[in-house]
């Protein structure tokens, strides 16, 4: 499955468009990783609990994408779009969703 955040992909034509595909994943962050994701804030330095949260909700979302793509008979996805949001109460939640085009193409 071939994913591009462009309309186009080059060396390929797109010979049918599907239609709109999305992936979605929601993760709750855990009152540990708060508290010392509140530390590194005061003393600086990176969130590793926070960046696997995040990379663990955009595979997850890719997945679910790809897969609703594949069962409309597309082999491609463009125009991806990826957007992170921050969710539910006292943003206890991480929403991560990737939208795109399903399309079937062929090499030039």
């Amino acid at each position: 499955m071939i994913v591009s955040t462009t309309p186009t992909l080059e060396g390929h034509k797109i010979e049918a468009y599907y239609g709109i595909v999305v992936g979605e994943a929601v993760m709750g962050a855990n009152v540990f990783k708060d508290l010392f994701a509140s530390i590194r804030d005061i003393v600086g330095g990176r969130s590793g609990s926070y960046e696997e949260e995040l990379t663990t909700a955009r595979k997850l979302a890719f997945t679910e994408l790809e897969h609703e793509a594949r069962s409309m008979g597309a082999n491609a996805v463009v125009g991806i779009d990826l957007d992170y949001q921050v969710i539910g109460d006292k943003g206890s939640m991480l929403m991560v969703s990737i939208s795109g085009t399903a399309v079937k193409t062929t090499p030039l």
